[in-house]
């Protein structure tokens, strides 16, 4: 079958000396099938499982390909275009044109020129010679070194999140923080000092545990680069309930301070807390249920602003409009009173979590936090060797809600800050991370602030 399937390709070829342009539906469809999420199946047994190869032209010797049809007969052959791949091999008996033999080999399975598949966040492409080319971009998830933080003794476990894989690092600064470092004037601001009247404060303490049900969950910010909105709204979403006794315990909306913030802010593409905090004293912040995150990410403006307010007089204000959330109907407004920066000092900070609840914290995040799963985070430079594209850090803002300390493998004693991110519950220590306490880690006592809610007794008794 074979061999006369070969001779008569030969005749037809003789005598029409000619190109068809009949069929060219293969190698158009196979370009669209280069996909980001993934490789297309170009290999495999085609013909051969169709068990029968047609002389001549046949339209209807096809078989089902990818998301088309190749063919079977010797037709496809002139255009070496439209053919199955193991039309050759299977029907004539011979190999395939040197085009196709050039084709890249991923898995087990030959690809035509052109065609890509990605490596976690690179994009590898079939070049000439069959040979993939592949980016060089630094992984947000990287293997190498998930295994070399596990393999050492670094006092914390890293892991791998499905919703980071396939990001490169620029893209995780870009879109996972969000908060630009406060001015050189807010920077220096004077430090409230907290007395001590040498107060022993517990070794452990836990804000939640302390009001039950007045400190909220971890939240998500996603791909939005907005932690200087969602810090903010966590922190005096814990403050007001604090403050107003178990009373007002909204969480409070961070879309809200995301659009409506736009005083020299940008929304999920970053902005600077001392903003966001005078935000919430001058115009007030609507809550979580009114006005929902709408999940923008940083490369996308923020939404348009959905709440205004307006002065009732007496420093109180009103929303001018419905909740976005048209099932919610209480829109009213919450705000505080301007931020204080506390002193950079352990045991003061200590004091003001104890006495008056969770503080804001801006930190640097460096490569290895994104992996971060459980223990006492203290940034390993295990890319210290690499180019600077794989050292990259940026500014994060968080809810720093109690502290504690443990003994480690060493031994010794290490002390820890437990702090709440933005990423979900499932990064971390269910949203929660715990990072070296009384050494400025990561910068992260560096500037540290709290606030006090905007809370009258007319405003406790009109909750009851």
């Amino acid at each position: 079958m074979k061999l006369l399937l070969h001779t008569s390709l030969i005749v037809l070829l003789a005598v029409t000396g000619t190109v068809s342009l009949r069929r060219s539906r293969w190698r158009r469809e196979l370009a669209p099938g280069l996909h980001i999420s993934g490789i297309r199946d170009a290999g495999g047994s085609y013909c051969q499982k169709r068990d029968t190869c047609c002389p001549g032209r046949e339209d209807s010797c096809t078989v089902p390909y990818l998301d088309t049809i190749c063919y079977c007969d010797l037709f496809c052959n002139r255009t070496v275009s439209d053919c199955c791949p193991d039309f050759w091999v299977y029907c004539l008996g011979i190999d395939p044109p040197i085009s196709i033999q050039k084709a890249c080999v991923y898995h087990g399975q030959h690809y035509p020129k052109g065609a890509t598949y990605r490596e976690n966040c690179n994009l590898c492409t079939c070049a000439n010679e069959g040979k993939w080319h592949c980016e060089q971009n630094p992984c947000l998830i990287n293997q190498q070194a998930i295994d070399t933080i596990n393999e050492g003794n670094y006092g914390w476990t890293a892991g791998n999140y499905t919703n980071f894989w396939g990001m490169s690092l620029d893209e995780g600064i870009q879109y996972r923080l969000g908060t630009s470092k406060p001015p050189s004037s807010v920077m220096n601001m004077n430090e409230i000092h907290v007395n001590m009247d040498n107060d022993i404060l517990p070794s452990y303490f836990n804000a939640a545990e302390k009001w039950p049900g007045m400190v909220h969950e971890p939240l998500d910010q996603g791909n939005c680069a907005g932690s200087w909105a969602f810090s903010t709204a966590a922190v005096a979403s814990d403050r007001i309930s604090i403050q107003s006794m178990g009373h007002m315990t909204s969480a409070l909306s961070p879309q809200n301070i995301l659009s409506c913030d736009t005083r020299n802010q940008h929304g999920c593409r970053g902005g600077r807390v001392d903003g966001a905090w005078w935000f919430l004293r001058r115009r007030g912040v609507v809550s979580e249920t009114c006005y929902p995150f709408s999940s923008l990410s940083g490369n996308e403006a923020s939404a348009p602003c959905m709440m205004h307010s307006r002065s009732m007089g007496r420093g109180k204000r009103q929303a001018t409009t419905n909740c976005p959330n048209e099932y919610y109907s209480s829109n009213e407004i919450y705000q505080s009173t301007p931020a204080y920066r506390l002193a950079s000092n352990e045991k003061e900070i200590m004091k003001e979590l104890y006495e008056n609840g969770p503080v804001q914290a801006i930190m640097e995040v460096h490569e290895d936090f994104f992996v971060y799963k459980s223990g006492i985070y203290r940034h390993v430079p295990i890319m210290d060797g690499m180019p600077e594209n794989y050292r990259r850090h940026g500014t994060h803002s968080v809810k720093i809600s109690g502290w504690g300390e443990e003994r480690g493998r060493d031994g010794q004693i290490h002390k820890y800050w437990l702090a709440a991110n933005s990423w979900g519950r499932d990064w971390g220590e269910r949203g929660y991370f715990r990072i070296a306490r009384g050494v400025n880690e990561c910068e992260i006592e560096a500037f540290v602030v709290g606030v006090w809610g905007r809370v009258s007794m007319e405003d406790v008794a009109r909750k009851k």
